[in-house]
């Protein structure tokens, strides 16, 4: 998913994040190894489609349900629930304060949110998208959130107390609390017991026991700072972290042993991992862009296109079926003038300018 992304634009790009890309010639990857020669083969990516959601506030995740065919969109105070096939407002989930994330416990018919302002997690109902309570998370700021179909346990990752919830969603208590040693980031699930997040503030990537709750490992960086996205390639054991010096760090989830490393765009937010078509996607924040990666093998990539999206276009969701992406992006006002308060000020973003940008590959 973090940092406080509902107010104003966080130092972590989260609130008002977007998601992003020219399309492109094939780039060269930053492999650790050299890559086998093999011909890349992936769709063409282009904005097909934008849908106007306007209102106040910014945006943080995004989540595509391809059960429901709906998009979550965080809102600052609220999630949005989009129709996907055509931009139609589903239903509105108020009272969210300072939501993040969103995670779907569809076996028990729940689904939740991150509150990073209250400090609590918002339950709904999956068929009527009605509240159905919230849960104290015990720790500040819980940003991204994460049900494990394994464990039956929600966990959120909270930026300020940096550390990690782990909560029983059917019964609405807290189980524990796993201190994560720096500010986490967003988390991925094998579905076997293990939940793997990156730590942001400390360039490391950890794993999670999620029966034990307990932290099994942390592993560190050689060359990617500030990871935030993450995204998870199940079959190969192979997690893809994005970073802020423009580097996709490709990570072996057995070893945590670091086996390429991709250059991507700027400011990249967002990832996520097409698994039937052997695609990585980056949302690039700073220059606006989508960079698609081709997977030629486990251990290696190359860059199959950047996609102009739109600047601010920071987070993205991957709707599996369609291979449809999903962002949001929005428009700003001039910048303000340096004051001795705010010396380093940031663009307004405008009110009613937000959209959802849909992007698909042919």
């Amino acid at each position: 998913m973090v940092a406080t992304r509902s107010g104003a634009w966080s130092h972590c790009r989260r609130l008002f994040r977007t998601v992003a890309c020219v399309t492109g010639l094939l780039a060269p990857s930053l492999a650790a190894h050299a890559a086998p020669s093999a011909p890349v083969v992936a769709p063409a990516y282009a904005v097909v489609a934008r849908y106007a959601i306007g209102g106040p506030g910014g945006w943080d995740y995004l989540l595509a349900d391809a059960v429901s065919g709906h998009l979550f969109v965080s809102r600052s105070d609220r999630v949005l629930v989009v129709n996907m096939a055509d931009g139609s407002l589903a239903a509105t989930i108020a009272g969210t304060g300072g939501v993040h994330g969103i995670a779907l416990a569809r076996e028990i018919g729940r689904g939740c949110t991150s509150n990073g302002r209250v400090d609590d997690v918002t339950v709904f109902d999956l068929v009527t998208l009605k509240r159905a309570g919230t849960i104290a998370v015990g720790g500040h700021n819980p940003d991204a959130i994460l049900y494990d179909k394994a464990s039956k346990r929600l966990f959120t990752f909270n930026g300020r107390s940096k550390d990690v919830s782990v909560i029983d969603p059917l019964a609405g208590k807290m189980l524990a609390t796993i201190p994560a040693g720096g500010k986490p980031e967003c988390a991925v699930a094998d579905d076997k017991g293990n939940i793997f997040f990156n730590i942001e503030d400390t360039g490391e990537l950890a794993r999670i026991d999620a029966r034990a709750a307990k932290l099994m490992a942390r592993w560190k960086f050689e060359d990617c700072e500030d990871p935030y996205g993450l995204a998870f390639d199940q079959v190969r054991h192979r997690l893809f972290s994005v970073c802020q010096n423009g580097k996709m760090a490709v990570t072996d989830s057995s070893s945590g042993k670091t086996v390429a490393r991709v250059a991507i765009g700027k400011g990249p937010d967002a990832a996520a991992y097409d698994a039937q078509r052997g695609l990585v996607f980056s949302c690039n924040d700073d220059d606006g862009t989508l960079t698609v990666v081709k997977q030629v093998d486990a251990d290696h990539y190359t860059v199959a296109q950047n996609l102009a999206t739109q600047r601010s276009a920071r987070t993205l969701a991957l709707d599996p079926q369609s291979h449809r992406i999903y962002l949001v992006a929005t428009k700003f006002g001039p910048k303000p003038e340096p004051t001795s308060q705010q010396p380093h000020p940031r663009a307004p973003v405008l009110d009613g300018s937000i959209e959802i940008l849909v992007v698909d590959g042919r």
